[in-house]
């Protein structure tokens, strides 16, 4: 234990001046914020046309509810977050290895069990690091440009702010989950790759390899824990979230993809991190 907590504190002084830290920090709600105000110059656009032509009352109502960009802007959010964190996590233990500096970790009493722990721990700390700041750029962002409120039709509320937040709480639960995984599985790449680049490389490729592919697995997918966090070909249940917040009722979302949601990422994770332990054993440094 005391390796450990040595390990970890050397990786959080380190991350304190790592250009690649900040950019997992803070590029997530950068693009939450950029997207944000590429949406709102649009709307202005389209409602300035509407006002001369006329426009349906729930159109309107439902590009002025806050509620649903807020959950597009996590889900962008997220997406580039997991990217992110794969990329880095891939980066992260492979980089030391071929510059040689791990090995001063080593002589210093850390064990290579140790080092991988520690930096799974940094990771899953800057992970929730930046998706705090995601989410307070995504609420701060949507209350400058949008209104809260509920969903209403012709004087008939579609959707209660009640139960708004209750589907935006049950969809980020389910979108956050998986991201553990993404972390392991970008872990054990960089220790099971030759090189950095060649470490990056897997891990982004099985990443969108994963993504391209899910789509054409139908229920199979759900073993996939690519499946539920936000990306590129969105699966998540944030995507449906996105439709429900906005006064759609047509949503169906079976009882079984919520428990692969919460099971499959967890094994994922304990199958990642134990592979990516044994392999950091065995591996010359």
């Amino acid at each position: 234990m005391s390796n450990l907590l040595a390990a970890l504190r050397l990786e959080l002084f380190l991350s304190r001046y790592s250009l690649a830290a900040k950019i997992v920090l803070l590029a997530p709600a950068l693009v939450c914020l950029a997207r944000f105000l590429l949406v709102w110059l649009n709307q202005a656009g389209q409602q300035a046309r509407a006002g001369l032509i006329g426009a349906d009352s729930f159109e309107l109502a439902q590009t002025q509810n806050a509620y649903g960009h807020f959950v597009d802007g996590m889900n962008t959010g997220l997406t580039i977050l997991a990217l992110l964190l794969v990329a880095l996590a891939a980066f992260d233990f492979s980089s030391e290895r071929d510059t040689g500096s791990i090995r001063h970790v080593l002589i210093r009493r850390a064990g290579r069990g140790s080092i991988v722990l520690a930096k799974l721990l940094r990771l899953h700390i800057l992970g929730l690091l930046s998706l705090s700041l995601l989410g307070l750029a995504a609420w701060g962002g949507c209350a400058l440009f949008w209104d809260f409120g509920p969903v209403v039709e012709d004087g008939f509320e579609l959707i209660g702010e009640d139960e708004i937040l209750y589907e935006i709480h049950l969809g980020l639960l389910m979108a956050v989950i998986p991201l553990p995984a993404v972390i392991a599985f970008g872990m054990l790449v960089s220790v099971a790759a030759q090189s950095a680049t060649q470490a990056v490389t897997l891990a982004l490729g099985a990443t969108l390899a994963m993504d391209i592919f899910k789509a054409l697995l139908g229920e199979r997918a759900w073993y996939l824990y690519a499946t539920f966090h936000p990306s590129l070909l969105d699966q998540s249940y944030l995507r449906e979230v996105s439709r429900l917040v906005r006064g759609f009722s047509d949503v169906l979302v079976q009882d079984s993809f919520f428990v692969f949601n919460e099971w499959v990422p967890a094994v994922s994770l304990l199958v990642f991190a134990l592979a990516a332990l044994f392999v950091a054993r065995r591996r010359s440094l």
